[in-house]
């Protein structure tokens, strides 16, 4: 009866210890990702501040839209 209590004990505190070591690599591994993340999040911003001037893409179409049209009636008025 003592063997099998020692084998218990023995296949409990295996299980303990590999427990122990997934949550301490899982830790580990959590706290690069905290570390990286001010990087991420920083170059993201950088990202946002250099694609803003895109939302003024369509305000550029539509007056080369309007110029394009002028310079066809112009051609259009000298017969070309």
């Amino acid at each position: 009866m003592t063997t099998d209590w020692t084998i218990g004990y023995v296949i409990g505190g295996v299980i303990l210890l590999a427990v122990v070591v997934l949550v301490a690599a899982i830790l580990v591994l959590a706290k690069q990702i905290g570390d990286e993340a001010p990087k991420i999040n920083a170059r993201l911003e950088g990202a946002v501040r250099n694609t803003a001037p895109l939302a003024a893409l369509s305000t550029t179409i539509e007056h080369a839209t309007i110029i394009i049209a002028g310079l066809q009636r112009g051609r259009h008025k000298l017969g070309g």
